[in-house]
């Protein structure tokens, strides 16, 4: 059997980070949890997952010594480099900063401030939700036309230029995100079942030739 593309995921202690790991190994990559710096620089693809407080976040990824590789990662896949996806508060280190932690500066590859959800809905979110693409591209390839997410989150990013799917609760809200080859996905794919599954699997498929 053809062995799948390596695909690093960030490992800085914040939360159930192997689940995602588990979910791209399903859809066929070589999914390895680490903080390797030789061998994310191998990787053919980066996973930034997340869970928690921003705050919290980017504490662990500097004390894990990785802030200046995601953002190097991140970075690059904006350019067009090697992809990169963040999944929920991975999403969210993307942008410049969070009402969450206000004192807290995020890695700043995309524009804006994370904001807390407003208006009467409960926060946070948890619940499955139905995506609204606005931009089709290659993470989003194949999804049903009524395709549903896990949504487990407090704060959401901007709507935006960059915005390529969107939910509704209470009111529109950033779902997903991409610039270049990086991707954001505020849903936790790896808990969306077969079609959060596809979601990777299109993410994967990316990969193949990259290294």
């Amino acid at each position: 059997m053809t062995e799948g593309p390596l695909v690093a995921v960030l490992d800085y202690g914040i939360g159930n980070l192997r689940s995602a790991q588990k979910a791209l190994q399903r859809v066929g990559a070589d999914a390895r949890l680490t903080s390797d710096h030789a061998l994310i620089a191998d990787a053919a693809g980066i996973v930034l997952p997340g869970v928690g407080a921003f705050g919290r976040c980017v504490e662990a990824l500097e004390v894990s010594g990785l802030t200046e590789t995601a953002l190097e990662t991140a970075s690059d896949a904006a350019a067009g480099g090697r992809p990169f996806l963040g999944i929920c508060v991975g999403m969210q280190l993307l942008f410049e900063e969070s009402a969450e932690s206000p004192a807290t500066k995020g890695l700043g590859v995309m524009a804006g401030r994370v904001e807390r959800l407003s208006g009467d809905v409960k926060c946070p979110q948890m619940q499955w939700n139905r995506l609204d693409v606005l931009k089709p591209g290659e993470l989003l390839a194949g999804l049903p036309e009524e395709a549903w997410m896990y949504f487990v989150h407090g704060y959401a990013a901007p709507v935006g230029p960059d915005t390529v799917a969107t939910c509704v609760y209470g009111s529109p809200l950033c779902a997903a995100v991409r610039r270049g080859n990086l991707w954001g996905v505020q849903f936790h794919p790896e808990k969306s079942g077969t079609t959060g599954l596809t979601l990777l699997e299109n993410f994967v498929s990316t990969l193949v030739g990259v290294r």
